[in-house]
């Protein structure tokens, strides 16, 4: 049973993710408006959902609280430096500095011994939060395309994605043994709640983080060479492959990071079509639904 200070907590940590997610133009006006120096203070306030879960578990260290307080104040103002010097966002050391402490934070599971096993998704939002913060508000790097107010045509490109990569995905993983069919059709609420969840928590952050963010930056530092939205596709989808190095195992499991790598690569296709983060997220939430309910 979760606690009143939780369920704030939740609150609190959910709204800056799904404000930016539905209503991106209105929060990067709004804090525009605001003096430099409160832009940058202000996502010190994500230590707040912290402070509410780790007291009344009896679990509240300070070194956690500071860290939540001012790692995002440090992503912010390196980005702050980072548009300073890169106007033309083109990309530059400070970005992909932000990305890998945010990536490596959430793959290695970095920070997740500050909350309660049950509780330790409250980690990967709030690191989310602070990305979407300093690249939307104060690095207001475009072309992401995180807009969840979805069209029928992030429909049609996720979905198309989806059935070029089941027949190849199926094949590899029946073959590979790493995945086993599951006859038994499962209850309709359980898989529309697997599909929103998975959605919503798992491939909507993922797809911003990998598509959005990491192969939106790397087309730009590779825009000058031949094959540039290649090479920038291709080497995003070898790095979500790579991701997947630790999951469902205690060694570096390849034939995840195989299968991932090449999910990654129709999930940054859906990405590029029209650079909308939905696209993406539709086939990339169809794919581990199957998975999980189907193929796991």
């Amino acid at each position: 049973m979760f606690s009143p200070p939780i369920i704030v907590a939740a609150f609190l940590t959910l709204v800056p993710y799904l404000g930016a997610a539905f209503f991106p133009e209105k929060i990067a006006n709004q804090a525009k408006k605001l003096p430099t120096a409160a832009r940058l203070l202000l996502p010190a306030v994500l230590c707040i959902p912290y402070l509410l879960v780790a007291g009344p578990t009896h679990i509240f260290r300070w070194t956690w609280l500071t860290l939540y307080a001012l790692l995002p104040v440090a992503i912010a103002a390196l980005l702050w430096d980072a548009r300073r010097i890169d106007s033309a966002q083109h990309g530059n050391w400070r970005d992909f500095l932000v990305l890998a402490v945010l990536g490596l934070a959430v793959d290695l599971r970095w920070f997740e011994r500050a909350w309660p096993p049950h509780l330790a998704v409250f980690n990967k939002i709030l690191l989310l939060d602070a990305g979407i913060y300093g690249l939307l508000v104060i690095r207001r790097l475009n072309g992401v395309g995180f807009n969840l107010r979805l069209r029928p045509r992030d429909l049609v490109i996720g979905l198309r994605e989806f059935a070029f990569y089941a027949p190849i995905a199926i094949a590899f993983g029946l073959s590979l043994g790493f995945l086993h069919l599951h006859a038994a059709w499962p209850n309709p609420l359980r898989a529309i709640g697997a599909l929103a969840f998975t959605f919503f928590f798992i491939a909507v952050p993922e797809e911003l983080f990998f598509r959005g963010w990491l192969q939106n930056l790397l087309e730009r530092r590779l825009e000058k060479w031949k094959q540039g939205r290649v090479c920038a596709l291709l080497l995003t989808a070898a790095l979500f492959g790579l991701a997947h190095w630790n999951k469902r195992a205690l060694h570096f499991n390849w034939r995840y990071v195989l299968l991932a790598a090449l999910a990654g690569i129709f999930y940054g296709r859906a990405w590029r079509q029209q650079r909308r983060v939905g696209a993406s997220a539709i086939t990339h939430a169809a794919v581990d639904t199957v998975w999980g309910l189907w193929l796991q």
